[in-house]
């Protein structure tokens, strides 16, 4: 008799998401176990009595899912599950916090599209303003940008927060490799004036980028809003647009919105769901994964 299909689910806040928990059991997971206010010095623990309870022929049965709301505390979690692991005793694991990971990647991979099947060009060397950029979508999506080749600006109302948000993701995700800058809401209005792409990422129901800014962008190519709650966090996208035009903007530029930009992100974590179901050996799953998906199912549609 096969054992069941098992997904322990850890988190940092006081609630798993039910978002997760609906993903999980639609791509195939039988059970899935939340495991709430999870301090990551447990993480080691938890990950080990999951693996010892299980023969190997059945730990290929058994996941993790890391989720949260911290980036850099979801990688660090994913890294020590998989420091814990002793061979041939391992288990896949999966980081998405706050689907941020996934939303990112889905946001990314529309805007690359969107360069190359109307602009007939791509993300390298373009400059990328990810407006309400110090949450966590606007974090890895501006860490996917960058390490696909752009020149990245987070801008937040406050600047020494995005500065430190811009040096973490430089230092923490992008292992120094990338250059991500920082800039003050104030001041987004000259920024745009160089912008080839906006991301906005902030909180639900604000306006990031008003019709008026819109029309003083010269060279914007595309523009995406992952806010679905009105009103847009771009004007003139709504939820539903995915390569629409842009009536305000000067230089013919599209926008993209949080419902197809969803689109994308529940098809790349549903894909990645999947793969720790049907993989023969462990895998530990997190932004770039999710990108490489992304980009996949974009081009598969």
């Amino acid at each position: 008799m096969e054992k069941p299909l098992i997904l322990h689910m850890l988190t940092t806040a006081k609630n798993l998401s039910p978002f997760d928990v609906n993903m999980a059991l639609d791509a195939g997971w039988v059970t899935a176990l939340p495991y709430i206010n999870v301090e990551p010095s447990e993480v080691q623990g938890l990950v080990q009595d999951a693996i010892f309870s299980r023969s190997t022929k059945n730990l290929k049965r058994t996941g993790i899912f890391i989720g949260g709301r911290d980036p850099k505390q979801a990688m660090d979690m994913l890294k020590t599950a998989r420091q814990s692991m002793v061979p041939p005793f391992e288990v896949s694991v999966f980081a998405d916090p706050s689907g941020a990971f996934t939303t990112a990647a889905g946001m990314v991979a529309a805007v690359e599209y969107e360069l190359k099947t109307k602009f007939n060009t791509d993300l390298k060397d373009v400059n990328v303003l990810a407006l309400g950029g110090t949450g966590p979508v606007g974090q890895v999506a501006s860490v996917i940008a960058a390490q696909a080749g752009a020149n990245v600006r987070i801008i937040g109302r406050q600047l020494e927060k995005a500065q430190n948000i811009a040096e973490l993701c430089n230092l923490e995700f992008g292992e120094g490799k990338i250059n991500i800058s920082a800039g003050s809401d104030a001041d987004k209005a000259e920024f745009l004036k160089t912008t080839d792409v906006v991301f906005a990422t902030g909180a639900a129901g604000i306006e990031l980028l008003s019709a008026e800014l819109l029309s003083a962008a010269p060279q914007l190519k595309v523009a995406a809003d992952v806010n679905a709650v009105p009103p847009a966090g771009i004007a003139g996208i709504n939820a539903f647009h995915s390569g629409v035009a842009i009536a305000s903007s000067i230089s013919g530029a599209v926008g993209i919105g949080a419902l197809a930009i969803g689109n994308i992100k529940y098809q790349t974590q549903n894909s990645l769901l999947k793969k720790m179901l049907n993989s023969d050996k462990s895998l530990f799953l997190h932004f770039e994964h999710a990108f490489e998906i992304a980009r996949e199912t974009l081009q598969a549609s």
